[in-house]
């Protein structure tokens, strides 16, 4: 098996020793997206929606990278800055997908990178 590192410009660049996704055979394991544009490194959004919008846009760019898209995601899990926030983001995820969901986690967590709302990380298959 050989483990081949994607990366794009057309998401963030990593903040820390890992990648922003690694492929392994017909697997894809993309790193947590959080809302950071790629073009400002800034967080545009102050909210958890938008937040959410961008870290679908930062996921999107890491499959494309990787030859495939939102459709080949079978698991995400979601970190949120705190579990009143899952409303907002919840009706923001369920619009990113057509046909059948893939397997999710959401989970609070006491703070994550740059004071972001949320953080997105997926598996997806080729």
């Amino acid at each position: 098996m050989i483990k081949k590192v994607i990366s794009t410009k057309n998401a963030p660049a990593a903040i820390g020793p890992y990648s922003q996704a690694i492929e392994v055979s017909n697997m894809i394991f993309v790193s947590g997206q959080i809302p950071v544009n790629p073009e400002t490194g800034k967080i545009d959004s102050e909210d958890i929606t938008g937040q959410t919008m961008q870290s679908f846009t930062n996921l999107r760019a890491v499959l494309a990278e990787a030859g495939c898209s939102i459709e080949n995601v079978v698991k995400t899990t979601v970190f949120l800055a705190d579990m009143s926030l899952f409303e907002g983001m919840n009706e923001v995820y369920k619009k990113q997908f057509t046909g059948n969901f893939p397997a999710r986690s959401a989970v609070a967590v006491k703070a994550l990178p740059k004071g972001s709302l949320v953080e997105i990380e997926a598996i997806a298959f080729k």
